[in-house]
């Protein structure tokens, strides 16, 4: 059920992470795209740690 709050949340974080750190427009929607599928980064580089 909070999940959506996380996800929520997380989102907003991105978004405003990447267009801070974008140094040009196109690089600012590519962060918004980014921000969308932010929990799949998330843990295809926690599968990479645990080696699985």
């Amino acid at each position: 059920m909070w999940w959506g709050a996380v996800y929520g949340l997380g989102f907003v974080g991105a978004v405003i992470y990447y267009i801070l750190t974008a140094t040009s427009f196109w690089l600012g929607v590519l962060g918004i795209l980014k921000a969308l599928v932010w929990p799949a980064f998330l843990v295809f580089k926690l599968l990479r740690y645990l080696g699985a």
